[in-house]
């Protein structure tokens, strides 16, 4: 492989313009255009008049040095890999062929804005793809660090830095830019692809047991062309080790305007070293100490990875397959856990949440693929846990299939079942401390003490037959219980879970609120107490079925370990408190009630 010092002191000829300087550079926090260009940070230039500012600085920057750019890409090393499939299965399967490679719209951040996004990569119409190859084992492993501690480590942030500069600097048309890897999620998540059997159905791979795979793919193919654009086959992204109290602010490799590693369009005030990833953040407080912080984070992964995530299903998310509309809103677990971290970095004064903050525009971010690689990450966490934690076999979803661009620009059809061992994609990730697994919450004093029942909580009950309404205040409701007092044998073969059903919003909103069990409405709880069972948020995009943008989703909280901890697995009901937190749009709530998992 390259050293980093061949590398920068005798780049090619093409290389020699791509480091800024510091005139060049945008200082101040304002219009979005002026920010962009604080976000790519390197010396391509010139304008093309596309619509979107993030495509007229990046297309414009990567056109100027389209002759000038290090290629050298050699040819992948792949091995082979095989799966038995049952034949039964496959005669009645509905698996999703990927995107349709003839069908891709414009995207906008939200229905009836003049704004039109171009999300769509070069044309696919009518190249044919080639089937996914493993990399072979004779290759070197990928050994993904955490951000906080590689940010230590200057040899490898110069090549981090290096590899995004080149990549940035690519001909907008080359399917490897930034320009290019940055639109991948724009258009598998707001609304661009369409099924390939079903053209008529938007092709969502939020909300459902396809968002863990499909981001694993994402990884795979863009830690391979960074490292490919500097010649080493060894280069692996960080993870943003946001569940442990060392790595959860945002690393300092990723603060320096002049990097391009650095996006303009974050909230500045999440900045600081000092500034924890707040996974309850309601988008009001900021002075939070760092201690409750902390706690109430580890106390969130907690539930969402141990106590809320017994079953796979309330992990992965609902199942999908070819012909069924695209999943919306809730998910599952594992992406539940994600969706603070895309609105707590994202611009607090840009209008649709940029970057971070809103699907169409994530991906500009670079710190989205190192959020990413920790929930990647975290998968293989959950699965150790043990229990009834391990991947689904359904055989729609192992073939469930998506399309990328290499390293080598070729296009790859990819499937679930090539990704669902780490290993054999030449990744692994260093060991961390697990500080959340032994942070199970705890009752508050009049659970503890069992000295309350479920009637007397305080606050007003509302009646079932009012809803559906629109939460617009803190509302209580009780919620009957089909079975009481059950034994460990059925708590093992089910999980009983808490449904709120009928959630309807619009998709381009941050919608959000909290959901306690039998406790004090005035003075709700948080992470770090039993009595709280979960949260809803929306991170905005627009649905992809036909540019409708209002639609029905529900959540699911497992609850089990929950009722045990409050005493309550002998009540016949349980009171449920709804808790709005700050919204940009209504929310309507169809109604509750317990249904059991297996």
């Amino acid at each position: 492989m390259a050293s980093l010092t061949s590398l920068i002191s005798s780049p090619p000829s093409s290389t020699n313009n791509i480091f800024p300087k510091t005139s060049q550079l945008s200082a101040p926090i304002g219009r979005l255009q002026t920010l962009r260009k604080s976000q790519l940070a390197v010396t391509c230039k010139s304008s093309n008049g596309r619509s979107d500012p993030f495509d007229e600085v990046l297309a414009a920057a990567a056109a100027a040095s389209r002759r000038d750019v290090l290629l050298g890409l050699g040819a992948g090393l792949y091995g082979a890999g095989a799966f038995v499939t049952d034949p039964f299965s496959a005669a009645f399967a509905r698996p999703i062929d990927g995107p349709s490679q003839d069908v891709c719209k414009l995207a906008t951040p939200s229905p009836g804005n003049p704004l039109q996004i171009e999300c769509c990569p070069p044309a696919m119409a009518g190249r044919e793809s080639k089937p996914f190859q493993f990399p072979s084992p004779s290759e070197p492993k990928r050994i993904r660090r955490p951000a906080h501690l590689a940010s230590q480590d200057k040899e490898y942030v110069e090549k981090y830095k290096l590899a995004m500069k080149r990549m940035k600097c690519l001909p907008p048309e080359d399917p490897r830019s930034f320009f290019q890897q940055a639109k991948v999620h724009c258009a598998y998540c707001n609304g661009s692809y369409v099924q390939s059997s079903h053209t008529n159905l938007g092709l969502q791979i939020h909300f459902s047991w396809l968002f863990l795979p499909f981001h694993r793919m994402y990884l795979h193919f863009y830690e391979r062309i960074l490292g490919s654009l500097i010649q080493d086959p060894t280069f692996a992204l960080p993870f943003w080790n946001w569940d442990h109290e060392d790595g959860m602010a945002i690393a300092e490799m990723f603060k320096d305007p002049e990097s391009p590693l650095f996006d303009g369009l974050r909230n500045v005030y999440h900045l600081p070293s000092n500034k924890p990833l707040d996974l309850r953040w309601d988008r009001v407080t900021e002075d939070k100490p760092f201690e409750r912080i902390r706690d109430d984070n580890y106390a969130r992964v907690y539930e969402l990875m141990v106590s809320g995530a017994q079953r796979r299903l309330e992990f992965f998310g609902p199942k999908y397959r070819a012909g069924d509309p695209p999943p919306a809103g809730g998910g599952g677990t594992s992406e539940r856990l994600h969706n603070m971290a895309h609105l707590w970095t994202g611009g607090h004064n840009q209008q649709f949440g940029e970057d971070m903050g809103n699907f169409y525009s994530a991906g500009r971010d670079p710190i989205f693929y190192v959020h990413h690689c920790n929930v990647d990450r975290l998968w293989n966490v959950w699965k150790t846990i043990g229990g009834f934690r391990f991947d689904f076999d359904d055989y729609d979803y192992l073939n469930t299939s998506f399309l990328f661009y290499d390293e080598n620009s070729d296009l790859i059809k990819i499937k679930v079942k090539d990704v669902l061992d780490p290993q054999a994609l030449g990744l692994e990730y260093e060991d961390r401390p697990i500080p959340w697994r032994n942070s199970r919450p705890v009752p508050t004093a009049a659970n503890a003490a069992r000295t309350a029942t479920a009637a007397a909580f305080g606050g007003p009950i509302t009646s079932p037959s009012a809803f559906p309404l629109v939460l617009e205040k803190v509302t209580t409701v009780m919620v009957p219980r089909p079975k009481k007092g059950r034994t460990a044998k059925e708590k093992s073969a089910a999980s009983e879970i808490l449904v709120v059903e009928g959630i309807e919003l619009e998709g381009d909103k941050v919608v959000q609120f909290e959901v306690v069990i039998n406790d004090d409405p005035d003075n709700p709880s948080g992470p770090s107490n039993s009595e709280f069972a979960g949260s809803f948020l929306n991170i905005p995009h627009v649905h992809g079925n036909n540019g409708h943008n209002k639609f029905v989703t529900g959540l699911r909280m497992d609850i089990t370990e929950l009722l045990e901890d409050i005493g309550a697995e002998n009540d016949d009901q349980i009171q449920v408190t709804l808790v709005p937190k700050k919204s940009d749009g209504p929310v309507t709530i169809g109604g509750l009630k317990i249904e059991y998992s297996s």
